[in-house]
């Protein structure tokens, strides 16, 4: 039987990537790395790479592309380099100055575009809502919103899901189900502002620290602080 083909949004980061690692059990998997000119834009498309080679995406299979509006628009610490990455705690009273306006739209407008030109049946984004960072679009809501877009907006015959399976999990439970799937843990980037070795003190540094803690195994990245 001929497997479903999905395209999975893979930042470099590791909720995309235990994405991919739930998603090639059922799905033949097509890559789709966007750059928006994001502070480690370099380094996030080389794990990007990284894991397309380890889950043998084929190059024909690989798309990376650029929304170099999101940049030149500014608005958020990792577009703009006048907005300092914050610091501090893990509980934001509003959302961080790290949310991208709107970005997850143009993620997924992308993504939707590249599958109705392969004759995917899926699209696969690693929005996580109830352990992150609070950005408005990584909720459900958002999601089944663009469904509904999706169908209006695509051809009659064309049928793609949006598929977000760690959605409702806590960052704790996503490494988990990362090591139960044999994901690259090791092979993935999270940090905000470096490139070499992963600052440990930007917000999503701390959440996947947190994580990896809260999971009882060791983060396999380094850290500055290492």
């Amino acid at each position: 039987m001929t497997r479903a083909l999905a395209v999975v949004l893979m930042s470099g980061g590791m909720d995309s990537c235990v994405c991919a690692a739930i998603a090639v059990l059922e799905c033949e998997l097509a890559a789709l790395h966007v750059t928006y000119g994001q502070r480690t834009a370099d380094r996030e498309r080389e794990a990007f790479e990284a894991q397309a080679d380890h889950y043998g995406v084929p190059a024909s299979r690989r798309l990376v592309t650029s929304l170099p509006s999101l940049a030149t628009m500014g608005g958020s610490a990792l577009t703009d380099p006048l907005i300092p990455v914050p610091e501090g705690g893990l509980e934001p009273e509003a959302i961080p100055v790290t949310y991208v306006p709107f970005r997850n739209a143009h993620l997924l407008a992308t993504a939707v575009s590249w599958a109705e030109v392969l004759g995917a049946q899926r699209v696969v984004i690693g929005a996580v809502q109830d352990d992150s960072s609070g950005y408005p679009d990584c909720r459900v809501e958002f999601y089944e919103a663009f469904r509904r877009v999706i169908e209006a907006g695509t051809r009659p015959e064309t049928r793609i899901a949006i598929d977000t399976p760690v959605i409702h999990l806590s960052k704790a439970e996503i490494v988990r189900r990362g090591i139960e799937l044999g994901a690259p843990l090791e092979l993935t980037w999270s940090c905000y502002q470096r490139t070499d070795v992963a600052c440990g003190v930007c917000d999503s540094c701390r959440l996947r620290l947190r994580a990896f803690e809260q999971a009882g195994v060791r983060d396999p990245v380094p850290y500055a602080s290492d």
